[in-house]
């Protein structure tokens, strides 16, 4: 126990200064020794928090919180990334400093505590800590049915919960978890000179009956504006395919099922516009969906991928960002064509979408609610 709490107060301390300089100054020469320290830390609490169980003599009061503030710290995680702002890298580093100093004062905390004070002297716990028996049942059975009946529901609801408001956020509410499925809001915009533009959240992999009734919805005098990559150079050498993901969820792929009334246009861009960085990520990417972890060699080209400098946001920039301004410009030209437009696009694109058509006068007057994939 006293070798637990040492390496938590310098785990925590090594990834505060580490944290530290790389939000300051860029520097990650600590990032090694942090990981070493973070992850025998690990061990030592779970190790400390199985001998809780097993025996009262280890201090429950003293060390249920260092047992119990790693899984703390990954639920703190969540919500933090959700509605953290910022770039992706950024809000990661800072929620982790963050966890860092709440880590080294828990831990300083609980040695002033245990000390009576800042003197420092071998073990740092002393015998007066420890409980007097060796063995209880009902030591046992307490923590046992609290693991079981208490701490995992609990921490299954907590992360059901997240999983719900991250969808919500990040779809802007066009997308909806709920504990009977996953639910699409196709909302309908209208323009006071009677142009309608019905925005239609996609999955590339859903319930053969959502493709369905999504398809028979549209008006057949509407302008279908598509989502589809094109590759006219054979960029992408794994191609695109949700074919795996789909089966071992038993739904289908939108490609194969999804075909819609009305005239189709397509309004999406080709593959050469993207970034090389881009490219060669997604050709990683889809060489698991394609062939899976199975394979030799989508192992080694995992291992010897290096991500290049500022890779996420030329991904952004490229899936999202270059293909919204595509369309909005095939929307606009298509405008005088029909009454009625549908954009069916993939649900991160909505957000931006619905925020530039609002701009260009449009507003919401209907809403209709479908089941993407029913559990």
């Amino acid at each position: 126990m006293s070798v637990c709490l040492c390496v938590f107060i310098a785990s925590g301390a090594v990834s505060f200064v580490d944290d530290s300089l790389q939000l300051l100054f860029g520097l990650r020469f600590l990032m090694l020794l942090s990981g070493i320290l973070s992850f025998v830390s690990f061990l030592l609490a779970l190790l400390v928090y199985v001998l809780m169980g097993l025996t009262p003599m280890v201090p429950k009061r003293v060390f249920a919180p260092v047992a119990l503030f790693f899984l703390a710290g990954v639920l703190f995680m969540c919500p933090a990334l959700i509605y953290g702002g910022g770039d992706w890298v950024r809000r990661g580093v800072v929620t982790d400093w963050v966890i860092s100093l709440c880590q080294l004062l828990l831990g300083l905390g609980i040695f002033c505590r245990v000390r009576g004070g800042w003197k420092f002297r071998w073990p740092v716990v002393d015998d007066k800590y420890l409980g007097t028996r060796p063995f209880s049942w009902l030591n046992l059975g307490g923590f046992v049915l609290a693991n079981i009946f208490v701490l995992l529901p609990a921490v299954a609801v907590y992360l059901a919960v997240c999983a719900a408001l991250a969808v919500n956020h990040f779809t802007a509410g066009f997308l909806t978890l709920r504990p009977s499925g996953l639910t699409a809001h196709v909302r309908q915009y209208a323009r006071n000179d009677g142009k309608t533009i019905e925005l239609v959240p996609m999955m590339h992999i859903a319930d053969a009956d959502f493709y369905q009734k999504i398809s028979q919805s549209f008006p057949t005098n509407s302008i279908v504006l598509m989502e589809g990559v094109s590759d006219e150079k054979h960029l992408l050498t794994n191609g695109i395919s949700y074919k795996r993901a789909a089966r071992s969820l038993g739904l289908v792929e939108q490609v194969k099922t999804f075909k819609p009334q009305g005239e189709t246009v397509r309004a999406d861009i080709d593959v050469d516009q993207f970034s090389t960085n881009t490219i060669n990520l997604l050709n990683l990417v889809m060489l698991f969906h394609t062939k899976g972890l199975s394979d030799p060699s989508a192992m080694t080209a995992l291992a010897t991928y290096s991500p290049p400098p500022n890779v996420e946001q030329e991904l952004f920039d490229d899936l999202l960002k270059k293909r919204n301004h595509h369309l909005l410009e095939t929307l606009q030209s298509e405008l005088p064509q029909s009454n009625i437009l549908i954009v069916p696009w993939g649900a991160a694109h909505m957000p931006a979408i619905a925020k530039a058509i609002e701009e260009e006068g449009f507003h919401l007057v209907k809403t209709k609610e479908y089941t993407v994939i029913p559990f």
